[in-house]
């Protein structure tokens, strides 16, 4: 291995694989950087590079991530780990998670809940960033920022159209949801959002895509819980308010990640 150096950045606003992918598709394209280590859970970011860690930092200071430099020092480039297990786990990651979008898209407006319908949508949103860190690959920057340019408009127009239905059904006499199916259907999800956390957490892999992947399947799982638990109370209650009301939230994670990934295609 060679010696070269390493500069350590502190970023504050690290805390998903969108910023992750931000970050690879703003500085890959520098011949000087040979090595991106990601240490979400920290907020830190180690760049292995030749040359002055300045380009760097005005780099990700456009990012407008909340970076620091921490410092620079000599350090060997590490060997990265074999990408083949990796991959096939996030390609099951990616078919369980499209699978449930497709699942609970159908079965939300089936039963009316706007609960299930915005679950669905956090499903794509997660679908999306799991199919651009595979697609990435290899493939062009031009190309990787016209896919998460239209995928993230795609998603934003969705939660727009989620939010307008969610207000229309506060202010009209719109019918309870099956809480049958919204249970019944979350459980399902949860247990396929267990199944990939499982999956991910059996690579023990230290890659920070991988680390990240198990951070939001962790998220989806709360989400999970949220719809139940709004289902839930739709029996209790005989009332449409714990469904819109859970479904606002959950769509307010979707244009969150939305404005995520729309920033990778800048």
């Amino acid at each position: 291995m060679s010696t070269i150096n390493k500069t350590t950045f502190k970023v504050s606003q690290m805390d998903c694989p969108s910023e992750e992918q931000m970050i690879r598709m703003k500085l890959e394209s520098n011949p000087q950087i040979k090595y991106l280590d990601f240490d979400i859970p920290n907020r830190k970011l180690d760049v292995y590079h030749q040359g002055n860690a300045q380009e760097i930092n005005v780099e990700l200071g456009a990012l407008k991530l909340g970076e620091k430099l921490l410092g620079t020092e000599k350090a060997e480039t590490p060997i990265a780990e074999d990408e083949t297990k990796q991959k096939k786990i996030l390609w099951w990651v990616l078919y369980i998670n499209f699978g449930f979008f497709v699942i609970e898209m159908t079965t939300g407006w089936i039963s009316s809940s706007m609960g299930l319908i915005a679950d669905s949508l956090d499903m794509l949103a997660d679908s999306i960033v799991y199919a651009l860190s595979l697609f990435a690959v290899g493939g062009a920057i031009s190309r990787k920022k016209k896919v998460a340019k239209f995928s993230g408009y795609f998603q934003m127009a969705l939660a727009l159209l989620g939010f307008s239905e969610v207000l229309r059904r506060f202010l009209s006499s719109s019918e309870t949801p099956l809480f049958q199916w919204m249970i019944i259907v979350s459980i399902f999800a949860l247990i396929g959002n267990l199944v990939s956390l499982w999956l991910i957490n059996k690579a023990k892999s230290k890659e920070a895509h991988m680390q990240a992947s198990a951070i939001f399947t962790s998220n989806d799982i709360i989400v999970n819980g949220g719809v139940i638990l709004a289902g839930v109370l739709v029996y209790f209650l005989d009332s449409k308010w714990p469904d819109l009301v859970i479904g606002g939230i959950v769509f307010a994670f979707v244009m969150r990640g939305a404005i995520r990934i729309l920033k990778l295609s800048k």
